[in-house]
């Protein structure tokens, strides 16, 4: 019974022990993760301040889209046709719309 039991020791000894690498390594190969993800962040925060005021980019180009027409749109000062604007005007009258579907 005393050789079971301290082959039951020397087992959860070797158990423990091979455990204890297991955690070391898994400790270590964590490190070493958050290792690279610090050195991609900083890679990543040296190229934002190597970059122009972004504020300063979108002024320019919105006076750029500003000052040119839409090739694509017709210009028109106005409406083209001035009876088309009853349509988008809503109702004249306070009493609204007279007609009545029977």
């Amino acid at each position: 019974m005393d050789s079971n039991k301290s082959a039951s020791t020397g087992n959860e000894h070797a158990n423990s022990s091979a455990s204890d690498k297991r955690g070391k390594y898994r400790i270590m190969a964590e490190i070493k993760r958050l290792e690279q993800d610090s050195k991609f962040l900083e890679e990543e925060l040296e190229e934002v301040e190597r970059l122009e005021d972004a504020s300063s980019i979108c002024k320019e180009l919105l006076l750029y889209v500003e000052t040119k027409p839409d090739a694509l749109l017709p210009v028109t000062n106005g409406p083209a046709n001035p009876l088309w604007n009853r349509w988008f005007e809503g109702f004249q009258d306070s009493e609204g719309c007279r007609c009545r579907i029977m």
